[in-house]
């Protein structure tokens, strides 16, 4: 199974790919951050994020998107364009007919570190354990984007425990 999760944004967007193997393994096939110009138009930054989704989904084939869901701003400004950008970000998924899935960023820390208030330091170095990176993850949108990913795998594994 291959997980894209997103950390949506509009001037940064972070993408993660996070790979299941058979044995229940998790690793990280790829990262990053989808970067654009602010002086550009709206239109222009949100087509350049589809369109750099689109490379993505094409080059890993995912089976699922998870992306951050939007649960409470504290900066007014920025809440319209992280909107706009996950409407391009769930119409892509839609296009592509994958099984979308959002955690509030509550969530993403509740299910990674067990405690819901944790610092991104502490989420940053579970994933840095569990995914046994020799380094952790420069970028804070690309380290999102990777608990992201992670959290969907660790919440449908707990559900299937449960089932058992």
């Amino acid at each position: 199974m291959r997980i894209l999760g997103i950390d949506p944004g509009t001037a940064r967007l972070g993408y993660a790919i996070v790979e299941i193997e058979a044995s229940g393994k998790a690793l990280l096939s790829s990262c990053g951050v989808i970067k654009t110009e602010k002086s550009k138009a709206d239109s222009l930054r949100l087509a350049e994020i589809r369109l750099d989704l689109t490379t993505i989904i094409d080059k890993f084939k995912p089976n699922i998107v998870v992306v951050e869901k939007l649960f409470f701003f504290k900066n007014l400004k920025t809440i319209i364009p992280v909107a706009q950008a996950r409407g391009v970000i769930l119409e892509v998924a839609g296009s592509y007919h994958l099984p979308v899935h959002e955690f509030t960023p509550l969530q993403v820390k509740q299910i990674i570190t067990g405690q819901g208030r944790a610092e991104k330091s502490l989420v940053a170095e579970i994933i840095k354990r569990d995914l046994n990176l020799e380094q952790g993850i420069n970028s804070d949108d690309a380290a999102d984007a990777v608990a992201i990913a992670l959290c969907y795998y660790r919440s449908a594994a707990m559900q299937l425990e449960l089932k058992v």
